[in-house]
């Protein structure tokens, strides 16, 4: 099943990162440290760091067509992108991944966190509570901003950089959330433009492809086998989310991206950037222009603790999705199931890997069917074990406009909460015929269904916690 071109950005940050890394390691701490003076920093995390320990640090990459500090970018390096102008685009975190360097030396290992899992949002940014986990940033954006409006803040770059600070901390949290309290320590933002002059810089890039494939909307064109590629290829490697001979998800995208990124690494450990002081000072541009880092992350630090690096030992993994489904607006989402997403993220750090819930024994919920919507109850009344309740009956009736929880003696509190767990904005009304412990859910034309509640879309398989290493070349789809 396709999945809709959505925007892009790549999976670049991580490879930026390394490479300052290994940079550091071929051209002298000391000097590098003062080639990134320039580097934007961000005081979103309060500049406190865990002392000692294993280190995680989020990489995310912004959706966005501007540099840093909110500016747009060269004429002609919106021509080259061919990604638009600095109108499109936005404050979506389209790329986000946990950096985890363990304390003893131990090889690092990048978990992918697909950008439309569905989620809820911590704090509730922008009074939006549940959604993508890439829209906390921009909906905390977006709240700051006015915020900072209706107070009289008007110089541009001060709102810029204290909204996207906002932004910053509210996809942190969530994250850390998600994950199931996993410490983020630090974090490092990119912008779209450091993958293109990032390949500038590298070019020509190998690549592997298990099948000969194109796409006509990303300019995708590539055999099978191993090829090396230029910058303006490498675009439309990462970028591609079509093949019209196979079954192409939002996944196998992601997953093409973190092969391009072991592949980059690779052939950054040949030492053929970090020999040539012209090219690491590219490098080091990239990393000044389009890229900001939490003000208590010590890059030093940081590579002392990561000489495995070095050797190319780098882990790629992603997280379990469920299925694809459609939310309220119909727009593709991930369904995840969180107890597998925090088992996943505890194996991959090496946590103890968290017990389920225990089971509830909550109310007892029939659902009535009174909103024209065939197997609207059926859908819903799936849902309710995850919430805490447990399953009766469905049924069906005469069209109503008004949907309502109808609750017996003793229950207004678990009437209310169901309202809150199904979106809020519904009636709760008293009804003596019901029993301690039992509600009744009647949906209305104006219940709200929500990714968790539509049929799901078909897809093939999706596999848990996949790896990729990052010792060599790989070969994908």
């Amino acid at each position: 099943m396709e999945r809709a071109n959505g925007h892009w950005a790549e999976r670049i940050g991580v490879v930026v990162l390394v490479a300052v890394l290994l940079g550091g390691a071929a051209y002298g701490w000391a000097e590098l440290r003062a080639l990134l003076s320039g580097v934007t920093t961000s005081t979103a995390l309060g500049g406190q760091a865990r002392p000692g320990g294993d280190t995680n640090i989020l990489v995310m990459g912004l959706d966005s067509r501007l540099d840093e500090r909110g500016e747009p970018l060269p004429a002609d390096l919106y021509e080259q992108l061919h990604a638009g102008d600095q109108h499109v685009g936005g404050y979506n975190t389209d790329v986000l991944m946990l950096l985890h360097v363990p304390a003893d030396g131990g090889h690092p290992t990048v978990i992918s966190i697909p950008r439309d899992d569905y989620t809820d949002l911590a704090g509730c940014p922008d009074g939006v509570c549940k959604g993508k986990i890439k829209e906390a940033y921009g909906y905390a954006f977006a709240a700051e901003s006015k915020r900072l409006t209706a107070q009289g803040v008007t110089e541009k770059a001060a709102r810029e950089q204290r909204s996207r600070d906002a932004g910053r901390a509210a996809v942190v949290a969530t994250v850390r959330q998600f994950l199931g309290g996993v410490a983020v320590d630090h974090f490092v933002e990119v912008t779209l433009v450091a993958f293109y002059q990032l390949a500038q810089v590298v070019q020509p890039i190998t690549v592997c492809l298990t099948d000969a494939t194109q796409d006509s909307y990303s300019g995708a064109d590539f055999p099978s086998g191993q090829q090396r590629i230029s910058a303006a290829q490498a675009l439309a490697f990462v970028r591609q989310r079509r093949d019209p001979r196979h079954e192409f998800t939002e996944l196998d995208g992601e997953r093409r991206q973190q092969a391009f990124l072991v592949s980059l690494a690779h052939q950054l450990n040949e030492g053929r950037v970090f020999g040539d002081p012209v090219k690491l000072g590219q490098l080091v541009s990239v990393a000044k222009e389009n890229v900001a880092i939490d003000s208590g992350l010590d890059l030093n630090a940081l590579a002392r603790q990561a000489e495995s690096f070095a050797g190319g030992d780098l882990t790629l993994a992603s997280l379990p999705v469920e299925r694809f489904e459609k939310d309220a607006r119909g727009e593709d989402v991930n369904i995840v199931d969180p107890v597998k997403i925090r088992a996943a993220a505890a194996r991959l750090l090496g946590r103890t890997v968290p017990p389920p819930p225990a089971a509830t024994a909550g109310p007892v919920v029939d659902v009535v069917n009174a909103s024209g919507r065939e197997g609207a109850a059926a859908r819903v009344l799936k849902t309710l074990p995850s919430r805490g309740y447990r399953t009766g009956r469905t049924s069906s009736a005469r069209h109503t406009h008004r949907t309502v929880v109808r609750y017996g003696s003793g229950d207004s509190a678990s009437a209310a909460k169901l309202v809150a767990a199904l979106g809020g904005g519904y009636a709760v009304d008293y009804d003596g015929a019901l029993a301690a412990g039992e509600l009744k859910l009647v949906l209305g034309t104006d219940f709200r269904e929500k990714a968790d509640q539509v049929d799901p879309v078909p897809v093939s398989p999706v596999s848990p916690a996949d790896e990729l290493s990052g010792g060599g070349v790989p070969c994908v789809r």
